[in-house]
């Protein structure tokens, strides 16, 4: 953690285990390795750049898929505005609900303003190690594209040769 208590790369990523649009409990320790994590947590769904992030991270799912991450996006919202979010915009991945902020809050996301939940997304490699850490409430697209190309660095690290 650095010194505003927000993790950084290096760290071990906190566990959680959080209720999933069905109801289904979901925790981080599932994937220990197994899989890349891109843990993205976001202010509301439905909000104009919360759409826009999560139909980011649909529109490259695949590619998150090839590369050997799940994706899993969380916010303060119930199971059913996830399930409604997820229906409406046909989103592959996981949605989790968070409903008193404190996983936002063990993983460091500052709130905007003081008002608004933060939007920031951590990679956490198959180790359960923090790998890189993206936070912008104004550019939410960016949160995909950044994830992707550390993901890509890492898979090349990851090959022999």
């Amino acid at each position: 953690m650095d010194e505003q208590g927000r993790l950084k790369v290096g760290d071990q990523a906190p566990e959680f285990c959080l209720k999933g649009a069905a109801g289904e409990q979901v925790c981080l320790s599932r994937y220990r390795g197994i899989a890349e994590v891109v843990v993205y947590f976001y202010p509301k769904d439905n909000s104009p750049a919360c759409t826009i992030e999560a139909c980011s991270f649909r529109d490259d799912y695949e590619r998150f898929r090839e590369a050997g991450a799940e994706v899993i996006g969380i916010s303060g919202d119930g199971p059913e505005s996830h399930a409604r979010f997820a229906a409406r915009h046909a989103l592959p991945f996981t949605l989790l609900t968070d409903p008193d902020g404190s996983t936002a809050r063990r993983y460091g996301v500052a709130r905007t303003l003081g008002l608004i939940p933060g939007r920031a997304t951590f990679l956490i490699d198959r180790a359960g190690v923090v790998q890189h850490v993206f936070s912008s409430q104004l550019r939410p697209a960016r949160h995909v594209t950044e994830m992707l190309a550390v993901l890509e660095r890492l898979r090349s690290s990851r090959q022999p040769g």
